[in-house]
């Protein structure tokens, strides 16, 4: 079994996309957008349970925006 066949298995469906870094205040994985606690109980959860989670991910996503300011805005501005 390679390291790569854990992302191959078909029986849970996850959004998992090998991106596993949580945003400290948020609490939420950037990549996939679920909660710490979804991720442990992701494997036992109903295909219900994770179908909601799966509903509500996409509305996540403007938590996670990037502040204002930084190295992105100087470079627009320089620009």
């Amino acid at each position: 079994m390679s390291e790569n066949d854990v992302w191959k298995r078909d029986e849970i469906a996850s959004p998992c996309i090998r991106i596993c870094v949580v945003h400290p205040e948020a609490r939420i994985c950037t990549g996939c957008y679920r909660t710490t606690d979804e991720i442990a109980r992701w494997s036992r959860m109903t295909a219900d349970e994770r179908r909601e989670i799966m509903e509500a991910l996409p509305g996540r996503a403007p938590l996670l925006q990037k502040r204002r300011g930084g190295r992105s805005a100087r470079l627009a501005r320089s620009g």
